[in-house]
């Protein structure tokens, strides 16, 4: 039994899985409200789940990249939760889980057009202006360029695309759609989100395999360094 949560975008989401199968779930897409919403989604999934604290068997959080503020907030309170109640916890790569998510989708939208060509996944998170955290993944989950911080253009992607159908999701790429409308090697998913429900196989496995993270030392993998901005309260420089 597993509680996963996510929080490394402007979608908050937790879910409970057992035995690799989501149990409940509750998530909002909408916006920047992961301290608000995180404690009470975690309250819901367990009651609807007809769960304890104590019948857990690990607390699963999506590691990042993406958001520094979310970041830290899912991270803080994984960590709060497995320290209440003894519990090891698993760190999930966000991009890795929303490939497994991205298929699921994708297997049931367009792959019956696109079989002619080996088929690319590549999840995007937002960076601000046309920069993405991305990765790229085959068919079956294998990471086949590692996470990196790119700008897009509409010459992205170019040399894969004699022999791969690029599918792009995740708030990244809806940014990006434009620039690849009347590209047919390309294909946007768009209004595609994170969810805690995609980490449930990996986080599984991970459970399988004892594959934990060290609860007081872990930190979220940011990609970059946070910069904060300039304050605008007078008399702060």
């Amino acid at each position: 039994m597993i509680l996963c949560l996510e929080t490394a975008t402007p979608s908050c989401s937790v879910a409970l899985v057992h035995e690799g199968e989501v149990l409940a779930f509750e998530e909002d897409p909408k916006g920047q409200n992961h301290s608000e919403k995180i404690t009470l989604f975690i309250d819901a999934v367990m009651k609807r789940g007809g769960v304890s604290y104590d019948e857990l068997d690990a607390v699963a959080v999506s590691m990042g990249p993406g958001s520094y503020t979310g970041l830290r907030i899912g991270v803080s309170t994984a960590k709060g939760l497995c320290y209440a109640v003894s519990k090891p916890l698993i760190a999930v790569e966000t991009l890795e889980a929303m490939a497994f998510g991205g298929l699921s989708v994708i297997s049931g939208r367009f792959l019956h057009s696109q079989r002619s060509v080996e088929m690319t996944l590549v999840p995007m998170i937002d960076a601000r202006r046309m920069e993405v955290y991305a990765a790229m993944f085959d068919e079956n989950i294998n990471k086949i360029r590692e996470t990196e911080a790119i700008i897009i253009d509409s010459g992205s992607f170019s040399d894969l695309k004699k022999e791969h159908h690029i599918y792009l999701f995740g708030d990244g790429a809806d940014k990006c759609a434009e620039l690849f409308e009347n590209d047919g090697s390309i294909t946007v998913v768009k209004y595609f989100h994170c969810s805690a429900r995609y980490m449930n196989i990996i986080a599984q496995r991970k459970l399988d395999a004892n594959d934990f993270v060290d609860v007081a030392y872990f930190e979220p993998f940011y990609l970059k360094d946070f910069v904060p901005g300039t304050p605008t309260v007078k008399g702060l420089k």
